[in-house]
């Protein structure tokens, strides 16, 4: 079925800006992940450099219940050794190099703390949380949030629903969006549209909205959500014309590998 939003005909460089004034956030994808090893603080440096309107990274609690940003459970894919995040203590996951896998001028990249994720964080930017690990992971991470001073700069994201349900009681400010994939065919393997009945559980469980596999977006869904006063965002969009359809679609954010691209795209100047 392909990508199920329609690109209008600017012709060029798209005004991503609602009727509201409102621009489409660029969220950088594990921070600055295309040029730098993902969730370490080269890519989330890079991601501010590059001026991202917003960082997004994944976290899970090691052993010691530190927060630690890494999108798997082990540290085999992006470490020099494998070890499993939640049965390790910091210490030793903080000995791990991360950043060798993606060039050797990374070499000695740690895992970071979520803390010193949060502390980089610019005024007017946000970062938006993945939480990888189980809803016992949101009470340290609200710790760390109050603890900033910049709740009002943070976001949680989970495709758990009881996570962003957990999130949602706790951090009652800050916003919590359900992550959700698209459904694809069976038989050809082709992306689904989304259901808007999702919509009735993110309104049932006071959560702010979706963040969604863009091949599954649709004009209803993106119509429903902002109908029922909820944002949708989605993920992660690297293609010019996709990142140019979405936004003229009226999505509220655009997670994405490629943030100088998806700035070209939008007509930005960074």
């Amino acid at each position: 079925m392909g990508l199920l939003v329609m690109q209008g005909c600017s012709g060029g460089q798209s005004d991503d800006r609602d009727s509201t004034g409102h621009q489409v956030e660029i969220i950088a994808h594990r921070g600055d992940s295309h040029a730098a090893p993902e969730n370490t603080m080269a890519s989330v440096a890079s991601a501010w450099k590059k001026e991202a309107d917003a960082v997004e990274v994944d976290v899970f609690l090691s052993a010691d219940k530190r927060v630690m940003a890494i999108h798997d459970k082990t540290t085999e894919r992006t470490g020099d050794k494998a070890l499993p995040v939640r049965e390790t203590g910091s210490e030793k996951l903080r000995t791990v190099d991360v950043g060798s896998f993606k060039g050797e001028e990374f070499a000695g990249e740690e895992i970071p703390f979520l803390e010193d994720i949060i502390a980089s964080v610019p005024d007017h930017k946000r970062l938006f949380i993945e939480v990888k690990d189980s809803e016992r992971a949101i009470p340290p991470v609200r710790e760390l949030i109050q603890q900033s001073g910049k709740q009002d700069q943070m976001v949680i994201i989970s495709f758990s629903l009881e996570v962003v349900k957990a999130s949602k009681q706790q951090m009652p400010e800050v916003p919590a969006y359900w992550l959700r994939s698209a459904p694809r065919d069976q038989d050809t393997g082709e992306y689904q549209s989304i259901d808007t009945a999702l919509l009735e559980q993110v309104k049932e469980h006071d959560l702010d909205g979706l963040d969604v596999h863009y091949r599954g977006v649709t004009p209803e869904l993106v119509e429903a959500s902002h109908k029922a006063g909820l944002k949708l965002f989605v993920w992660t969009v690297n293609e010019s014309d996709d990142i140019s359809a979405l936004a003229e679609q009226g999505v509220d954010g655009i997670t994405t590998d490629r943030i100088t691209r998806a700035q070209n795209a939008l007509g930005r100047q960074p």
